[in-house]
């Protein structure tokens, strides 16, 4: 049983604790409904934003992506050129590529879409996939899955994890327009 004084200190640490939520929480909700943060694409997010969405994207994707099985063979060179030309379709808009930036449009979201070069860094080949099937709400990257086939998402999370060990013009070669239309008319329909 606690004494008189300790219940007094904990009932004081609770009331506070509340009252200090109840503050933020009052706080919060004056920035949110005056509209004081700045919410144009024109604009970067605070540091501690960037910190907190960049925390959770990594634990969510880790999370999420945990079960998925990466194929057998993934990456073989037919793939990889298949790769190439699904990543040129879609992918170089935004993210560039060794030797190649972003269009404008890439450019101008917020946040600005990171490069891909070095994505097998910072990612499993599985949470690439997860990535790139489910897409990241509120940061313009799409969810491919209703775009492109599973083979074709493979075949372009199978290009983005050879992209660190290629050249500027190994790059340029594998999403050349020849190279491109020839794994198109070979690939399968989504």
């Amino acid at each position: 049983m606690l004494s008189n004084r300790a219940r007094l200190i904990v009932k004081t640490m609770v009331l506070t604790l509340l009252g200090a939520g109840l503050i933020g929480a009052v706080i919060g909700l004056i920035v949110l409904r005056g509209g004081f943060y700045n919410i144009a694409a024109t604009q970067q997010h605070y540091p501690l934003i960037y910190t907190v969405f960049e925390e959770g994207l990594q634990y969510s994707v880790q999370n999420h992506a945990r079960d998925i099985q990466v194929p057998e063979g993934l990456g073989a060179p037919e793939q990889l050129l298949r790769g190439a030309a699904v990543y040129k379709a879609n992918c170089i808009q935004c993210h560039g590529g060794p030797g190649v930036a972003p269009l404008k449009q890439g450019m101008s979201m917020q946040p600005v879409p990171g490069p891909l070069v070095d994505a097998d860094l910072n990612w499993e080949t599985r949470e690439l996939y997860w990535i790139t099937r489910n897409g990241i709400k509120m940061s313009g990257m799409p969810a491919w899955e209703y775009h492109l086939s599973d083979n074709d998402i493979w075949a372009v999370v199978a290009f983005v994890s050879s992209m660190p060990n290629m050249t500027q013009e190994d790059f340029r070669r594998m999403t050349s327009t020849g190279a491109a239309a020839a794994t198109v008319t070979q690939g399968e329909a989504p």
